[in-house]
């Protein structure tokens, strides 16, 4: 078990970061829907119904959609763009060992299923971690855009106004700016963790270069 958590310890720190940051949105999404609901003379409605409510949805996926549309876009970059310096980059004049061609590895034992098998499946597999990061986007944005309009359905249903479809809600601005108000901070965040890995550092840190690293070296 110690080997385990050593071995996993990264992940198993975030998934953990999550879930206690996942709880705190939930309890205090829960408790500002209900002051609104008071605020507004109206019934308050149960913990795990909220989990369920347009609020909690359109909130949760918002920012869902953002991280994986980051992060697909990032490894889709990567394969075709550099930046010289930067140790998330490829070197620009010299060979990197994630070009190798897969099927040169074939014969060893450790090499992953669809390397050995070959065909459609290692074409899909070469791509397998864009194509997962893409889904989880695309999987994000429509939870986002059901929220949202399961949201603004619920509040229309409040004030006696008529409902709104999820193609009405793809045309509202609102969807829109909130979606762009965190696609622009992802984009921004990971533009800084590039640029200032040129010249900052952070010793023991694999996602630095190490400190003695001239600025100008590239990867690793």
């Amino acid at each position: 078990m110690r080997r385990f958590l050593r071995d996993n310890g990264l992940s198993l720190t975030l998934f953990a970061l999550f879930l206690v940051s996942f709880i705190g949105q939930a309890l205090t999404g829960w408790t500002a829907h209900a002051e609104e609901l008071r605020l507004h003379e109206l019934p308050e409605i149960g913990f795990l119904a909220y989990l369920t409510s347009g609020h909690f949805i359109s909130a949760t996926f918002e920012n869902w959609e953002s991280e994986f549309l980051q992060m697909a876009t990032y490894v889709l970059l990567m394969v075709f763009l550099f930046q010289k310096g930067s140790p998330e980059s490829r070197k620009p004049d010299e060979d990197n060992p994630e070009d190798e061609p897969p099927h040169k590895r074939r014969g060893e034992p450790d090499a992953p299923g669809p390397v050995h098998r070959g065909g459609l499946l290692l074409k899909l597999y070469s791509h397998s971690l864009s194509l997962a990061l893409v889904g989880l986007f695309l999987a994000s944005f429509w939870l986002h855009l059901a929220g949202s309009t399961r949201r603004i359905n619920e509040e229309a249903l409040q004030h006696h106004q008529p409902a709104q479809t999820m193609i009405e809600t793809l045309a509202d601005p609102q969807f829109w700016y909130e979606s762009f108000q965190n696609w622009q901070s992802e984009f921004l965040s990971i533009a800084a963790l590039l640029v200032l890995g040129i010249y900052l550092r952070e010793r023991g840190s694999p996602e630095s270069k190490p400190v003695a690293a001239p600025h100008a070296m590239t990867g690793h």
